[in-house]
């Protein structure tokens, strides 16, 4: 069974795009599906930005009301 590895917790959602905006805790790629701690599929790591000692991540919610994880931790799935 893979286990899942927490990529960060969203600070905010970005006013422009919708994204769920957060501190990378660990490498994501983009397009990797990106889980809740139920392990509920939320969304997309969309984009990567900021500097390389310390990105960003941008999740692709495809949910309703994706502000409910806003300060909750987000995980992808290990290989």
């Amino acid at each position: 069974m893979r286990r899942k590895i927490r990529i960060g917790v969203p600070s905010h959602i970005s006013r422009s795009s919708g994204n769920l905006i957060m501190k990378a805790e660990h490498k994501a790629r983009i397009g990797t599906p990106v889980l809740d701690r139920e392990g509920r599929r939320i969304g997309f790591v969309y984009d990567l930005f900021g500097p390389v000692s310390s990105p960003y991540i941008a999740v692709r919610p495809t949910i309703e009301n994706p502000e409910r994880y806003v300060d909750e931790p987000l995980y992808i799935l290990g290989r």
